[in-house]
C-alpha cells in the first residue's frame, strides 16, 4: 500500500505529465487580437468539415482565410483529450445541449418524450466529443448519390480523399489500397481488453467474415478503428488546423457566434457575428462557407433569408431564396441491449474510475482511459442469411461496448433526460457488474424530420423534430435488429461467457405487460429506449441542379445564391 507521501508524489507527477503533454490550441499567428474587415473565405464552424476546409484553403498563400467557431479551446476541458472520458463531455460547456421536440412515437422513457442531442461547441466540433470511431459510409451510399445526379460523389471519386487524409497506424492495413499513410488523421486499432476477439469470434460463429469495415467489403465484423494517437484523441481540428496556426493567411476566432449571412443581390458577401461582446460585420471577397453542422447550418440559413418561403414569412424574414432548408432531417437510431457476463476479461465501472486507472493514463498514457470502450462493430443486413456484399448498403450496424452505464453512480452523469420513475428502475446495476452492451443501430430510417426557427433571435435554439419511428418500416427494422442480436448472443462463443438471450435486463421492466421477446415486446422496448446516435444529416440536402428537394448542388453551392456553400453533414 502506498504511503501518503508516495501517493502525493504520484499525483504531482501525473499533474505535471498532463500539463506538459496536453497540446495548446492557442499558439501561432492564427489568433489575432483584431480581425481583418475582409477575407477571401469565411468558414463558419471549426468542426469536422470546417477544420479540413481551413487547412486546405490556407495552403494557398494567396487566400486569406477566417475560421469562426462559437465554442472555445479544447484544452479548456481536459477530458476532451482522454478517449475513455468521452462520456463526461455530454452536457459540458463544450456541448450545445440541444433537445428535440416531444416525440409521439418514441422516447417514451424520457422526460416530455424529448431526446437529448449532443453536438460539439468547441474547436474541433463534435470530433472533439464523440467516441472516436472512424467509420466511412458504405460504398453504395456514395454510388447512390452519384446515380441521383450528384456527379463527383461516387465511391471511386471520394476514396482518394479518404486515403489522402489518413495516417493508418494499423500494421496489417498499411499496404491496403483503401488506406493512406501520409495524411494528418492517425487511425489506430485499440486493444484494451480480450473481449474484442470474442466479438469477432461470435461473428464467425454466425458465418460472417472478420473484415476491414473501411475497406473493400463492409459487410462483416470488424475491430474498431479510432481517431487517436498515443492514447490521446485526435480531433479534426487537432489534425488539420493546429499544425498550421503559424500560417499568416489563416485567422481563427473562437468564442464567436455567427448570427447572420449578409446577402446582397443574391450574393453572400459576408457574415455578422458576435465576438467578445462586440457585434462584427466581416466581408468575404470570394465565398462564405457554412460548416456549422446539420442543426446550426440550416438554422443560420433560415435566419439569413434562405429557406421555405412560407416559414420565413411567418417570422417576418426577407426571403432571398425559397429552398427546402431544414427538411429531410435524418438520424441513426440506436437500441441498447445489455447482457451480464462471467469473465474477468471485461471492464467494470469501478475499474474504469479507479485511482490506478487514472495514474496509468496520466503518467504512461495507457490503460482503460487510453481508448474508447466501443471495442468492435459489425455491418450486416436484416436478413441474417446475407453474409456478404449484395450490392446495397447494410441495414444495421452493431457496436460492442464492454461496460455498463446504468449503475447508481452514473445516474447524474448519463444526461439522457430519463423520467424520474424510469431512472429509479433502470439505474440499479452494481458498480462491479461485468456486462456487454450491444448497440444495434438502424442505419437507414425512413422517418424524416425537420429543423424550424423558434424566433428570429439567433441565440434561441431551433425546433428539432426528428419524427422518430413515425414510419412503420422503422419499427419493423428495430425488431429485426433485436432478432439479429438474439442470434449473436446465442452463439457458442458468447454463451461461453455467460450471455443469455433470456436474461431480464432492468430496462425491460417498462414492457412487462407483453410476452417477453415477442414482437410486441420489442416494439414496446424500442419505443421506450431507441436513442438518437448523434449522426444528424441531410437538412441542407445535396442534389442534382434540377432536384427541387435539394438545397445545394453537387459542388455544395446554395442554389440561387452566389458565393455561398454548405460543407458538412447537413448536405
Amino acid at each position: 500500500m502506498m504511503s501518503n507521501v508516495q501517493l502525493l508524489w504520484v499525483l504531482v507527477t501525473a499533474l505535471v505529465a498532463v500539463l506538459y503533454y496536453y497540446p495548446s490550441s492557442r499558439s501561432g499567428n492564427a489568433f489575432p487580437d483584431t480581425l481583418n474587415n475582409t477575407y477571401d473565405f469565411i468558414i463558419v464552424g471549426a468542426g469536422s468539415a470546417g477544420s479540413v476546409l481551413a487547412s486546405r484553403l490556407s495552403e494557398d498563400t494567396t487566400n486569406q482565410v477566417l475560421l469562426l467557431e462559437a465554442g472555445g479551446f479544447p484544452e479548456d476541458n481536459p477530458s476532451i483529450i482522454v478517449p475513455g472520458e468521452a462520456g463526461k463531455l455530454v452536457g459540458s460547456d463544450q456541448d450545445w445541449m440541444f433537445v428535440t421536440e416531444p416525440q409521439t412515437d418514441a422516447f417514451l422513457a424520457f422526460k416530455d418524450q424529448r431526446s437529448y442531442w449532443p453536438r460539439g461547441k468547441v474547436l474541433g466540433g463534435t470530433s472533439a466529443l464523440n467516441n472516436l470511431q472512424f467509420v466511412r459510409c458504405s460504398r453504395h451510399d456514395y454510388d447512390s448519390w452519384a446515380a441521383e445526379g450528384c456527379e463527383g460523389w461516387s465511391y471511386r471519386d471520394v476514396l482518394p480523399y479518404f486515403i489522402k487524409s489518413e495516417n493508418i497506424q494499423i500494421e496489417e492495413l498499411k499496404n491496403s489500397e483503401y488506406h493512406g499513410s501520409d495524411g494528418p488523421i492517425p487511425i489506430t486499432r485499440q486493444i484494451i481488453t480480450p473481449m474484442q476477439q470474442l466479438y469477432m469470434d461470435a461473428g464467425v460463429d454466425l458465418g460472417y467474415n472478420v473484415t476491414d469495415c473501411n475497406g473493400e467489403d463492409q459487410i462483416g465484423f470488424c475491430w474498431s478503428q479510432t481517431n487517436q494517437r498515443n492514447g490521446e484523441r485526435w480531433s479534426n481540428y487537432r489534425a488539420f488546423v493546429e499544425p498550421h496556426t503559424s500560417r499568416t493567411n489563416l485567422h481563427i476566432s473562437p468564442n464567436t457566434v455567427t448570427t447572420k449571412i449578409i446577402i446582397r443581390n443574391k450574393k453572400a458577401v459576408g457574415v455578422e457575428c458576435i465576438s467578445n461582446g462586440r457585434k462584427l460585420r466581416l466581408l468575404a471577397r470570394k465565398e462564405v462557407i457554412l460548416s456549422a453542422g446539420a442543426i446550426n447550418s440550416p438554422h443560420l440559413l433560415m435566419l439569413s433569408g434562405i429557406g421555405p418561403k412560407h416559414h420565413l414569412k411567418k417570422h417576418g424574414i426577407e426571403v432571398h431564396a425559397d429552398l427546402p432548408v431544414g427538411e429531410n432531417l435524418q438520424e441513426h437510431l440506436s437500441l441498447p441491449l445489455m447482457f451480464s457476463i462471467n469473465t474477468t476479461a471485461s471492464v467494470t465501472l469501478n475499474e474504469v474510475k479507479s485511482l490506478w486507472t487514472q495514474l496509468k493514463y496520466y503518467i504512461f498514457g495507457t490503460g482503460y482511459l487510453s481508448a474508447s470502450l466501443m471495442e468492435g462493430m459489425a455491418f450486416v443486413y436484416g436478413d441474417i442469411n446475407q453474409k456478404s456484399d449484395t450490392g446495397r448498403t447494410p441495414d444495421m450496424q452493431l457496436r460492442f461496448s464492454t461496460n455498463h452505464i446504468f449503475t447508481p453512480s452514473m445516474k447524474n452523469i448519463v444526461n439522457m433526460h430519463f423520467k424520474d420513475e424510469v431512472a429509479e428502475k433502470i439505474f440499479t446495476a452494481r458498480e462491479d457488474v461485468r456486462s456487454i452492451t450491444i448497440w444495434a443501430v438502424l442505419l437507414h430510417p425512413k422517418s424524416r424530420g425537420t429543423i424550424r426557427l423558434t424566433s428570429t433571435d439567433p441565440f434561441d435554439y431551433p425546433e428539432i423534430d426528428p419524427h422518430f419511428l413515425q414510419h412503420p418500416d422503422d419499427v419493423k427494422m428495430a425488431i429485426q435488429m433485436v432478432r439479429f442480436v438474439e442470434k449473436l448472443v446465442d452463439t457458442e462463443t458468447l454463451r461461453s461467457i455467460g450471455m443469455n438471450v433470456n436474461e431480464m435486463s432492468p430496462l425491460y421492466q417498462l414492457c412487462n405487460q407483453h410476452e417477453f421477446r415477442s414482437d410486441v415486446f420489442w416494439e414496446c422496448y424500442s419505443r421506450y429506449f431507441l436513442l438518437n446516435f448523434c449522426h444528424a444529416s441531410s437538412t441542407c440536402r445535396m442534389g442534382a441542379v434540377d432536384d427541387k428537394t435539394a438545397v445545394v448542388d453537387p459542388q455544395l453551392r446554395v442554389k440561387g445564391i452566389y458565393g455561398l456553400r454548405v460543407v458538412d453533414a447537413s448536405m
